[in-house]
């Protein structure tokens, strides 16, 4: 599974998440820093990357176009930072992979994660 971290999210989990076996591109890296979360989301989608994000907006482009991909990982916590949040992430990663594959919206909450598979209907 290939990520994508949009911009809300530390260039630092880059290394946390290749030390844990998976490939991750932050935006900066490969888009312009103030391109539109549809110009990040047609990126992710042509090239079968999942986006982690922080930004809500996402979930409402995935409802407003009944795309079926790109998955969506919606970080709902306060703290994102790696030294804190990776191993909730790695959980739902983990737990979420074979939906994530297919395609589908999986939010991650301190307490919970859910998963809810695209298109929406």
């Amino acid at each position: 599974m290939k990520l994508l971290l949009d911009m809300n999210l530390s260039p630092r989990w880059i290394q946390t998440l290749e030390d844990r076996g998976l490939e991750a591109v932050h935006w900066t890296s490969v888009g312009d820093p103030r391109a539109s979360d549809r110009v990040i989301m047609q990126w992710a989608h042509d090239r079968d990357h999942v986006v982690v994000t922080h930004d809500l907006d996402f979930g409402a482009l995935l409802a407003a176009t009944s795309a079926q991909k790109p998955s969506v990982i919606q970080v709902r916590t306060r703290d994102v930072m790696p030294e804190v949040f990776a191993p909730i992430l790695f959980d739902a990663l983990d737990r979420f992979k074979n939906e994530l594959e297919e395609g589908a919206l999986v939010v991650i909450e301190p307490a919970q994660a859910r998963v809810r598979i695209l298109p929406f209907e």
